[in-house]
């Protein structure tokens, strides 16, 4: 227990760290934006890659893992959803956007510092396998089920084009598809060029967790909390159980790596369903306090799962 204290203890301390000093004026709120803005546009597409681009890119893509997080990913769509509805009342679009809240994974501000802190340099290309997918995927779920469900849904065809050009326009895919190319022609760069990437990539850990501690003072506790810890506890319980024994037991991966996509999928719920909230204006107020309840609940929920993956 005491090693996974030591684990998770320096991660969320930054992110304290970064609520403070939002919080006590020590660090300008408007600054966090841009912090993000940076971690998402900059440190992390190099971080993506130099280490897909420097790895055995195409062992690391492994469907005995990918399958089971998307499937995971999937069916807490569909419960969060059901939750909204049938539970809390929700109208159809409002009920889209909670079931997206308990579905899409802070997989780059708080996962990679996590996975790197817990497992180290070899989780990574299995770590940014799943990464690769996740907005893709998961991003193009919400908005066709949105505009399948809500009323006022606009044609299907504008909404799948809309849907791609944010894929496509995310340098974070940039970074992946980069990486990629230089894995697979097996390119070596030159020092100099090394040594760039390698140096932004490391400004990802602190700045993310700073970055997502100072976000945090930006969502208040209000209405709908008890609708928003249902969606936490899907996102962080349900979640890696439905990974876990799809990637254990069905799939039958190897628990050394299996490891990866299952505490991967542990991860609270990302600031993009706060995204998709306010660009649909439905659930607005369950998606921030998801962010907030699900990032605090994740220092618990995650140490548990690092002693479950220990056994």
């Amino acid at each position: 227990m005491l090693s996974i204290l030591a684990v998770i203890a320096p991660i969320f301390a930054l992110i304290a760290l970064g609520y403070v000093a939002v919080n006590r004026g020590l660090y300008p709120a408007d600054g966090v934006k841009a912090l993000i803005g940076f971690v998402n546009n900059f440190a992390t597409p190099c971080l993506l890659f130099y280490s897909i681009g420097t790895s055995d890119f195409g062992a690391a893509f492994n469907i005995g893992i990918i399958a089971p997080f998307y499937a995971g990913a999937l069916v807490c769509f569909v419960i969060g959803i059901a939750a909204a509805r049938w539970l809390f009342g929700n109208r159809p679009g409002e009920a889209v956007s909670a079931g997206f809240s308990a579905t899409f994974t802070n997989t780059v501000l708080v996962g990679l510092p996590i996975m790197s802190r817990a497992y180290g340099e070899g989780a990574l290309p299995v770590t940014l396998s799943i990464i690769g997918l996740h907005g893709a995927i998961l991003l193009t779920l919400g908005m066709v089920t949105m505009e399948l469900t809500r009323r006022d849904a606009q044609p299907l065809g504008p909404t799948l084009v809309l849907a791609i050009r944010r894929v496509v326009s995310n340098p974070l895919i940039w970074g992946i598809v980069g990486g990629i190319v230089l894995s697979l022609t097996g390119l070596d760069l030159a020092e100099p060029v090394a040594a760039f990437f390698s140096m932004l990539g490391q400004a990802v850990v602190p700045a993310a967790l700073f970055g997502i501690g100072g976000a945090l003072n930006e969502f208040k506790l209000s209405e709908n909390w008890q609708q928003a810890l249902v969606d936490s506890l899907i996102k962080l319980i349900v979640h890696p159980a439905i990974a876990y024994v799809l990637m254990i037991w069905v799939f039958q991966v190897p628990m050394d790596i299996a490891r990866y996509g299952i505490l991967l999928s542990a991860m609270p719920s990302g600031i993009n369903i706060y995204v998709f909230a306010t660009f649909y204006d439905r659930g607005v107020s369950v998606a921030a306090n998801t962010i907030l309840i699900a990032t605090v609940l994740s220092a618990l929920t995650i140490s548990g799962w690092l002693y479950v993956l220990s056994l």
